[in-house]
């Protein structure tokens, strides 16, 4: 069973447990996923999912650094509940030495030497098969200690 199908199944199986919390975050994420698809022109698959999924995880991240410094932290709540539900799709970031040794190869296959060169260094690591898998987050400060 592909990932979107996992995903719908979910929503059927959170509906008849009348969890409406979950319901409706999975229903959000469908209907993100399903306007990516038609906005964009392309079939969903696992890939399109994660995209959309990581996206909505980030937009909800962002969201909540709003929200705490207006104080409002029934909104970040929800928002971390909302996360945690969707990150259940995801899979694992690449982190820690594996992506050091990632950056290290990109920074060399790329010749980038100065940090104005950051960017050859950022198009070689997403030309990569495991590109969605990568933290680009930490991999851009692990760049800027690399070059000069």
């Amino acid at each position: 069973m592909s990932l979107y199908e996992t995903l719908r199944a979910d929503i059927v199986t959170a509906m008849k447990a009348r969890d409406s919390g979950k319901a409706t975050a999975l229903r959000t994420a469908d209907a993100a996923i399903q306007r990516v698809s038609m906005d964009s022109n392309v079939e969903i698959d696992d890939e399109l999912v994660v995209t959309t999924l990581r996206k909505s995880v980030k937009n909800l991240k962002d969201a909540n650094v709003d929200f705490a410094k207006a104080g409002r932290t029934d909104l970040v709540e929800a928002n971390e509940a909302e996360i945690a539900i969707l990150e259940v799709y995801l899979p694992a970031l690449i982190t820690g030495e594996k992506l050091e040794a990632i950056v290290a190869e990109a920074v060399a296959t790329s010749g980038a030497t100065t940090k104005r060169e950051m960017g050859k260094v950022i198009g070689a690591l997403k030309k990569r098969p495991d590109a969605g898998l990568i933290d680009f987050g930490a991999a851009s400060k692990l760049i800027q200690g690399k070059l000069a």
